[in-house]
């Protein structure tokens, strides 16, 4: 059985081959900008002659949030020991938000220099591990906006103020939003 190898498409696509041959592919799923579509249906061609599948998925705007929503709904649907990121066939955004989704997801990374491959190292500090039921429904209630006064905040997520506050600030023994930098604390009056 093969990995599912995920690679953003830039100005570096022989690398892909490269990393191929050193991990079995069973699956390629192409990341392309809307600029790189062209060259990524090539690389898909390419590709079926050597009866590999591949799956092209076309990212706009903001390359970093397009990255981890695309890193997030493959994880979704497929084992993390299944998915394999090869940066090394992005450009330089690419090729970084890549590896940083990667990271996030607790996922296998690896770049190529010349005709080799250098696995990275996996980081298994992912947010979505630290982050319990209650900090992530705090942070849902504020995406939908600039601040919001903690006791709004309670009456919306059902929390009490004090288990709020807790689940923002943390203790000595556990980080809260404010650890994390997910959140920022804005004192007005009392």
């Amino acid at each position: 059985m093969g990995y599912t190898v995920m690679a953003p498409v830039g100005d570096n696509l022989t690398a892909l081959f490269v990393g191929m041959k050193e991990f079995p592919t069973q699956k390629v799923i192409l990341i392309a900008p809307m600029d790189k579509l062209k060259e990524a249906q090539q690389l898909e061609e390419q590709l079926n002659t050597f009866t590999v599948s591949t799956q092209i998925i076309e990212v706009e705007g903001n390359m970093m949030e397009a990255m981890f929503k695309t890193f997030g709904q493959m994880c979704a649907i497929y084992q993390p020991d299944e998915l394999i990121v090869n940066v090394a066939t992005g450009d330089r955004m690419s090729t970084c938000a890549a590896l940083s989704a990667a990271y996030a997801n607790g996922l296998k990374a690896f770049g190529v220099v010349g005709d080799k491959t250098m696995l990275m190292p996996i980081m298994k500090l992912s947010y979505y591990n630290e982050l319990s039921d209650n900090k992530l429904a705090i942070l849902s209630k504020l995406d939908s906006e600039d601040h919001m006064p903690l006791k709004k905040l309670a009456e919306e997520t059902g929390l009490s103020i004090s288990l709020l506050s807790y689940h923002v600030n943390g203790n000595y023994k556990y980080k809260g939003l404010k650890s994390f930098r997910l959140v920022e604390v804005k004192e007005q009056g009392k």
